[in-house]
């Protein structure tokens, strides 16, 4: 029965991916109760971990990155290049359920650590696999970031700005955090075949993919060689009702008034007289004088706050949202209704709350949300658990396999200052 359990407890997962998009399928899997062992190279880890530290993203002293996309995974560290790093990566594949990984090609061919390499030591193994640009063609061995893959080539950048404005930055990981999606909901379908065949497979997914599925109304549309829109201008726009307005307390609005509800709309917000005017008395009028009715808008919006709006718009039930900023955001009381939020333990002495993944399955539970891994942390536990002997495991760290405890700690301790 799985009437309040953690769907996928008993489900073992190597997260042996980087930065967002992979952890992230991971710590889906691992929020449903899968265990998820997080291997890292040792020295600096995964570069995922001093992400928060960098320009332009918001200054913490909490890493809180980090433990957004890594919570409740245990942490190994292992140099990949070293020859008996393969008794280690055996055993783990032999272990795992799924098996994720983000590195190029080339680099996965030269560590063997291709789908054609892993397999035969598992045959139910779901080989889950992250790219920037998919798995062929010229660019496929190049390497891709969210902002370049996702949202840059795949068209999303050249339409989300203002005519005249040249493309800017999205936000980071906004990408990467779609593609996680992705990515988990093709390791759960693997999953279920592997339920009807018995045998494992090669999932994947790209950047550049889950950017133009993003982007698929437009791309659709140039393929069936549509005629575009100008560049959207919020004072010219093609539809006045479909817009974004300032209110005298500095919030903006984005009103969505269909066709059927205008003359509501006009009433609602004191302006009866609009119904009267001849530039505004049918949908095709109000296309035609969207400026005027722009101009007009913005008058009407910016000579009351939002708390005004708020109750009018409501009262006549006209579609609206309020742009929020991150800040008011966390305060939204139906985010937190919907457990939007979460809270977290042991993430850092301000970090007490982080973001639930999306998806919400009725009649089971999520895992409580704990801390991610510090580099190497659970070296000797997961080694035991794979069979390995405490002479075999100083070994290894001899070897140069793993890091010395002492390396380790010195890490952790340099990352905290």
């Amino acid at each position: 029965m799985l009437e309040n359990h953690n769907i996928f407890e008993g489900l073992k997962v190597v997260d042996m991916a980087s930065f967002i998009a992979g952890p992230g399928a991971a710590t889906m899997l691992s929020d449903f109760g899968a265990e998820v062992i997080k291997v890292e190279p040792p020295g600096t880890g995964d570069p995922h971990r001093f992400t928060y530290m960098v320009p332009p993203q918001p200054r913490s002293n909490d890493n809180y990155a980090w433990h957004l996309n890594n919570r409740n995974k245990r942490g190994m560290a292992l140099d990949l290049k070293s020859p008996r790093a393969l008794e280690i990566l055996e055993k783990l594949v032999r272990w795992a359920d799924v098996f994720i990984i983000n590195f190029p090609q080339p680099v996965r061919q030269r560590l063997k650590l291709t789908y054609e390499d892993l397999s035969p030591w598992n045959e139910r193994l779901i080989y889950a696999d992250i790219t920037g640009y998919g798995d062929d063609g010229p660019d496929a061995d190049l390497p891709g970031f969210d902002i370049t893959a996702y949202w840059a080539r795949s068209g999303l950048l050249a339409l989300t700005r203002d005519a005249g404005a040249p493309p800017t930055l999205p936000i980071a990981g906004s990408g990467d955090h779609a593609t996680a999606m992705g990515l988990y909901g093709a390791i759960v379908t693997g999953l279920y075949r592997r339920e009807l065949t018995g045998k494992g497979s090669y999932v994947t997914t790209s950047l550049l993919a889950e950017g133009i599925w993003s982007c698929a109304m437009s791309v659709q549309a140039a393929l069936c060689d549509a005629k575009f829109y100008p560049l959207h201008d919020r004072k010219d726009p093609p539809n006045a009702v479909l817009n974004v307005y300032q209110t005298s307390d500095d919030h903006w609005l984005l009103i969505v008034v269909r066709n059927k509800d205008w003359a509501v709309f006009a009433s609602a917000i004191g302006q009866p007289d609009l119904l009267l005017d001849s530039r505004f008395s049918s949908d095709a009028t109000r296309a035609a004088n969207a400026k005027s009715l722009t101009t007009i808008l913005d008058g009407v919006f910016a000579g009351e706050p939002l708390v005004h709006w708020r109750e009018v718009l409501d009262r006549a039930r006209i579609t609206f949202g309020i742009v929020r900023p991150p800040a008011e955001v966390i305060h939204d009381p139906q985010v937190l209704a919907n457990d939007i939020i979460v809270p977290i333990e042991g993430a850092g002495q301000h970090m007490k709350l982080t973001i639930g993944n999306p998806l919400k399955i009725h009649g089971t539970v999520k895992v409580a949300a704990k801390r991610a891994p510090e580099l190497g942390e659970h070296n000797d536990e997961v080694l035991k658990q794979l069979g390995f002997d405490d002479e075999q495991i100083d070994e290894f760290r001899t070897a140069g396999v793993i890091p010395n405890k002492w390396h380790v700690e010195e890490l952790i301790l340099a990352n905290q200052v």
